[in-house]
Order: structure tokens, then sequence, then C-alpha cells
């Protein structure tokens, strides 16, 4: 799966500082194993309480690691990435992408207006009569 440049760089950041488990896994147990899911609950819950104010902390917001998935897909459509490459990289049918995060897809009325004005050979909403 492709992924951004400053992720490329955190992970290489990640791994020459801490290696990784001898089957090549980013993370594993302090005896190198695989990590419990209990363990990776604790970290979460405790990460959460670090980054969010108290009024998100005890929000829905990025409740479990899972919901971070949910944010990349919706930021990859709100960037404009095409739904069939979003969904190509997502493991989705668009037809699976388009009904869960439709809705995601907000703000954006006026930029594609825009989009659609030149389109039509129109700039910046310029008719001639």
């Amino acid at each position: 799966m492709p992924i951004p440049p400053p992720l490329v760089r955190i992970l290489q950041d990640h791994v020459k500082e801490f290696g990784t488990a001898e089957d090549g896994r980013l993370f594993a147990s302090e005896r190198g194993n695989v990590i419990a899911a209990s363990s990776y609950s604790r970290a979460w819950k405790q990460a959460r309480i670090l980054a969010f104010p108290p009024e998100q902390v005890t929000s829905l917001l990025a409740a479990r690691p899972y919901d971070l998935r949910h944010a990349g897909v919706s930021q990859w459509l709100n960037s404009g990435v095409p739904a069939p490459e979003v969904a190509a990289r997502a493991g989705h049918s668009v037809d699976v992408l388009l009904k869960i995060y439709a809705k995601c897809v907000d703000g954006q009325e006026q930029e594609m207006n825009a989009r659609i004005l030149k389109g039509l050979g129109e700039e910046d909403g310029d008719t001639e009569a």
C-alpha cells in the first residue's frame, strides 16, 4: 500500500531508533513477542489522555486505534483523492467506500462549485451574457 512521504520518514525514524521484531513487525513486547490487545488498549487510553483536552478524552473521538483508519480514509476523500484510488488503498470496492464514507466529505461546497464552473469553461463564476 502506498503511503505518503511524511509517514515514510516517521516509520524510518522509528525503525532507526527501536529496530523491528525478529519477524519484521514494527512493534513488539519487551520480550519480542506479539503485543497483547489489552496492552494496545491500555497504551491507547493513556495516549488519548496526553493528546486530547479533557472534554475530548471522554468523547468517542478516536476511541479505538481502528478509528484512525476511518479518519485516514475520510482525510483522503476530503483532500480530493479520487474515490477509486481511496477504495484501492483502503481495500474497499468503490460502492462500499461511498456507502460508508460519503457523508464525511464536508465543507467543500464552494470549492466543488468552482471546479464545476471551471469544467464548464467559466472561471471564478464569471459568465458572459
